[in-house]
């Protein structure tokens, strides 16, 4: 690990302090963490090192819901099914496919029913993964580099809007600074500069403050939305980890959400071992639902990963699985575990169908 830290991170840095000279000696985090995690050929999702994994001796760094069970697919695909027929759609996209586990399950439940998979990701490395899970579908799935100009289909992201780079804000003494990154010596360093950028709910007291925006998600949403609209009609879950807003910018929140990834281990210092460790920061899901809304689609519903899956019908498939592949799929929704942590929001270009996911415990009245 030490050589491979030595021939992904130098480099790394080296071109972040070259992009922090040519910018006037300060970039945002949300420059900072474009790099760290997408610069070609050196930033985490864009370099070759394994990501996802059940334990820390695969060389993994974190596992996701898909490789964790087979039953979190399979379970999504009776919802994705329901979505198709309501849109009279055969396409389904596939924003950020990881190893190629989720494409797997829903392709396994669903391949009679669905004409194309589409699979929007830019890593070439993750790629070339999938393409090797995906083998027995290759006729199905077809691989992008950035959005269409119109989508038709149902869209499912897990774990997506989290690796979207954010903008961190600090209030400090009651002056509200914009935080970046500097060089200092030979390291990389925090870097706060006045801004006149605020979340977007007051945080009430007058203490120390560390928060997040995300403004590239909101934009992201946007866009998602119309190349929805262009298409003949669709219907897109993300299933994320996050808050509504009012949770997310509480007062008792002082020092945001923003952590890395390595190893199974979690730690808060991105400006060390570039490259080599996850970046994430929880979703603000009002924030995501308004850029929807205002793009001109319908919030099917909000409500946790443990509900949506039940609702889908997770318990009927446990029944049918063996007693390890229950204890595992319980983490899909057990409180303590992922099941109310993570979340799920959908969204619709039209409001004639109810979503069977959100039909218990819709949580959209709190976003």
């Amino acid at each position: 690990m030490q050589s491979e830290a030595i021939s992904l991170a130098s480099p790394l840095q080296t071109r972040v302090e070259k992009v922090i000279a040519a910018s006037g000696g300060w970039i945002g985090f949300d420059h900072f963490m474009q790099l760290a995690l997408y610069e070609p050929g050196l930033g985490y999702y864009a370099n070759t090192t394994p990501k996802f994994g059940a334990m820390p001796s695969s060389g993994s760094d974190f596992i996701t819901a898909p490789e964790l069970s087979p039953l979190f697919g399979k379970t999504l695909a009776i919802q994705v099914e329901q979505a198709l027929d309501a849109t009279r759609s055969d396409d389904i996209w596939e924003f950020g496919a990881g190893s190629g586990a989720l494409a797997a399950q829903l392709l396994g439940s669903l391949s009679a029913r669905v004409k194309r998979y589409h699979i929007v990701d830019v890593s070439g490395t993750l790629r070339r993964r999938q393409q090797t899970a995906l083998a027995q579908w290759a006729e199905q799935v077809q691989w992008h580099d950035s959005l269409p100009a119109a989508i038709n289909g149902v869209v499912v992201g897990n774990e997506v809007l989290d690796a979207m780079p954010v903008q961190l804000l600090a209030r400090i003494d009651g002056v509200w600074h914009e935080r970046g990154v500097a060089v200092h010596g030979h390291a990389l360093a925090w870097a706060d500069r006045p801004t006149d950028l605020r979340p977007p709910l007051d945080i009430e007291g007058e203490h120390d403050v560390v928060t997040e925006i995300h403004p590239q998600a909101r934009a992201f949403i946007a866009t998602l939305a119309a190349c929805m609209r262009a298409g003949n009609g669709g219907a897109a879950f993300f299933l994320d980890y996050g808050f509504p807003e009012a949770e997310y910018f509480h007062p008792q929140r002082t020092g945001g959400t923003m952590v890395c990834h390595r190893a199974h281990q979690v730690d808060d210092n991105p400006l060390i071992d570039l490259g080599l460790k996850d970046i994430t920061a929880h979703v603000d899901f009002t924030g995501i639902a308004m850029a929807a809304q205002d793009a001109g689609l319908s919030v099917l519903g909000y409500t946790s990963q443990g509900r949506f899956l039940l609702n889908c019908g997770i318990g009927e498939l446990m029944q049918a699985s063996s007693l390890p592949e229950r204890a595992t799929a319980m983490k899909l929704v057990a409180e303590h575990e992922m099941g109310e942590l993570f979340k799920v929001i959908g969204f619709s270009t039209s409001e004639n169908w109810t979503a069977r996911g959100f039909a218990e415990g819709d949580r959209t009245h709190r976003l």
